[in-house]
């Protein structure tokens, strides 16, 4: 099996090189090709692994050395088990279908081989995040994802919007990331090693001393997970790290399914889950995990009430169900987490290609203000969408009912501080995933067709250059019509789990023993997945709790004034903005994060680099180092020069003088 598992990573890899480096020769259907048969075989191997794992295999081993440095060697390895098989699988089907639909999306593009060379590359770099098996490993694919997310969100480079997007989320990430690197090296400081099966191991022992930060009184097993929380915080788009994420949208549609659904974003939720070892160990470091995830969760979904744009209204809500997941890794429902993070990438991924299909229907025009009346026009593109955003409310029956109500089950079950907090937002959160969800699928799909005589804005995807989307003609004058069969083929691939992934996975994945010891959780200290447990025995037993609980009726009362809103009374909403006032500033205004930032940290780099630009290089460098050593030099010179006048007469006294002075000092 050993073959088998290099073979995951390395597919996609062997596609990337292929497309990026031959893309030329092979040509665009070469580059697919090699691309799609890549991931392909990553997909049928990763589910060979996973059946593999099911029937009770495991494997923990190192494949490669690549350097050993005394004690320590920096090595390859790979963990398989239940949790990286189920990440496997969903990271390979996703990217699978995003290959796919790329080929109908990004036909006319110019990047078309450049586009597939990435998105293999990204591929290939969350593979080897999860099957990783020591901190070293997990930190190369960490970084990697952000590489390829870098290119990717600026693929467009000729856009200014583009090239801002992909600094941000690089830069944001980077502060993320500084606190991982901490969190890591104090790993291995203290641990003397970066494999997880021996840190785990002594980890208990380290907390049980009570072995705190040199120098501070904090505890050192808490200082870590809270480190190492703050890089999940930067990839996972946590607040106030979540500034990056919305305009992640500045790329193209493929690729913003696979940020959200299945790979970078998804990262962090997957090494906080794999540290579970160590984050049971420090309830002050949950208590912090699920206060994040509470905020992140309700703030941020209250965002997407106020968005136009269809990607970043999808966008917004990857951003809240990222903090539900958050919360749930908080309340210790480490397998909820996965639970939930496994549903979403298929109804996520679902959501941004219908949303990319809507677009390619409108002619890029994202703004759904310009809108209304496609379900006549694009029939499987609307049933897709529909399912996708039943799933993201929690509709009782689809997969996302199952994963999301029971993380509100687990946080109402947690003791732990700030969990009555994460229980009201998670449960309120339910109504605002709802409204906008149901805001943005009433506006598309029903009502009066507003596109015959919509005027393109700024919220747009292929922008207004000559080189990206070429073919693609924005403004919207003629009718939409359903994309073609490489863009809902799929859909529809994707629409089946969204409906049925809960049913299959939740008993074994919540009731039973499938995760086993990937995961650890002291059910003693945190009681929340016992005491979801006990309540339920079963998909069906759950299904009928959820028709009777409060998040059902919140769900059914947020479509119902979506409803009410942009189909009855569509004079309301503007009528709301109006009398909201600052309310509606604040939500546009997305908090002042994004003023906040630009004002203190990019005004203040700027201004310390024009400080140290006038005073550093300007007056100290140029003037006193370089013209003032210049100018001294300059002036002894033309002292100097009088003393060199050409004239024997002259030469002839100073040697008198001079010897006159020796002759008078050795006299003396």
């Amino acid at each position: 099996m050993q073959k088998l598992y290099l073979l995951v990573p390395l597919a996609p890899l062997v596609g990337a090189i292929i497309a990026g480096l031959l893309g030329r020769v092979v040509g665009r259907s070469g580059s697919h090709t090699v691309t799609i048969l890549g991931v392909l075989v990553s997909t049928v191997a990763s589910l060979v692994v996973f059946v593999d794992v099911m029937s009770g295999n495991t494997f923990n081993g190192t494949v490669y050395t690549w350097a050993t440095v005394g004690d320590l060697k920096l090595e390859v390895g790979f963990l398989i088990d239940s949790l990286t098989a189920t990440m496997m699988l969903v990271v390979t089907f996703v990217s699978l279908m995003v290959h796919v639909y790329t080929i109908g999306y990004m036909a006319d593009d110019p990047g078309y081989q450049r586009f597939f060379a990435y998105i293999s590359l990204f591929t290939f770099s969350m593979l080897m995040l999860v099957m990783s098996n020591n901190f070293l490993q997990l930190f190369f694919g960490w970084e990697a994802v952000g590489l390829v997310s870098y290119l990717l969100i600026g693929f467009w480079w000729k856009r200014p919007t583009a090239i801002y997007a992909n600094l941000k989320a690089f830069l944001v990430n980077r502060v993320g990331d500084f606190g991982f690197v901490l969190g890591i090296g104090l790993v291995f400081a203290y641990f003397g090693t970066l494999d997880y099966a021996a840190v785990f191991k002594a980890a208990p022992g380290v907390a049980a001393d009570g072995t705190t930060l040199p120098g501070t009184g904090w505890l050192l097993i808490t200082v870590i997970c809270v480190c190492l929380f703050i890089g999940a915080m930067g990839k996972s788009a946590q607040f106030p790290l979540h500034v990056w994420l919305p305009d992640s949208m500045e790329g193209p549609t493929p690729i913003s399914a696979l940020i959200h659904a299945a790979t970078m974003v998804t990262a962090g939720i997957f090494m906080v889950a794999r540290m579970s070892p160590l984050f049971e160990l420090s309830p002050a470091a949950l208590s912090f995990v699920i206060v994040i995830g509470a905020i992140t969760a309700l703030f941020m979904g209250l965002l997407g009430i106020v968005q136009n744009d269809i990607k970043r209204v999808v966008a917004y809500s990857t951003l809240s169900q990222l903090g539900y997941m958050t919360v749930a890794l908080g309340a210790s429902a480490y397998s909820v987490a996965i639970f939930h993070l496994m549903t979403h990438a298929f109804f996520k991924a679902l959501l941004f290609l219908a949303a990319g299909s809507v677009i390619i229907g409108m002619h890029h025009d994202q703004d759904i203000r310009n809108m209304g009346g496609l379900r006549r026009y694009m029939p499987i593109t609307w049933l897709t969408l529909l399912i996708g955003s039943l799933a993201l409310i929690g509709t009782p029956g689809l997969s996302g009912f199952f994963s999301k109500d029971s993380i509100i089950l687990a946080t109402h079950a947690s003791d732990l501080p700030g969990s009555g907090f994460a229980a009201f937002a998670v449960t309120a959160g339910v109504f605002v995933t709802a409204f906008y969800s149901f805001r943005m699928y009433f506006l598309v799909f029903h009502g009066p067709e507003r596109f015959r005589n919509a005027h393109v804005g700024h919220d747009q995807e292929g922008g207004k250059d000559d080189d990206t989307h070429h073919g693609h003609h924005h403004g919207g004058h003629s009718a939409p019509r359903e994309s073609p069969w490489v863009v809902t083929v799929p859909l529809v691939l994707l629409a089946i789990p969204s409906v049925y992934a809960g049913w299959a996975y939740i008993e074994p994945m919540l009731f039973g023993d499938f995760f086993g010891a990937s995961i650890f959780v002291d059910h003693a200290a945190h009681p929340a997945m016992q005491s979801l447990a006990e309540h339920f025995h079963g998909a069906g037993a759950m299904f009928l709790h959820g028709l009777m609980t409060l998040p059902f009726w919140l769900a059914v009362a947020g479509v119902a004034t979506a409803y009410y809103l942009y189909m009855v009374r569509r004079d309301l909403p503007e009528a709301i903005r109006r009398k909201a006032g600052i309310l509606y500033t604040i939500l546009e205004r997305k908090y002042g994060f994004d003023d906040f930032n630009d004002w203190f940290f990019a005004g203040g780099a700027r201004l310390i680099g024009g400080r140290l630009w006038r005073w550093g290089d300007v007056f100290a460098i140029d003037g006193v180092v370089v013209n003032g050593s210049a100018r001294v030099v300059g002036k002894v010179a033309a002292v100097v020069r009088h003393l060199q006048s050409g004239y024997i007469y002259h030469y002839a006294f100073a040697m008198i003088i001079g010897v006159a002075l020796l002759v008078t000092w050795f006299v003396d």
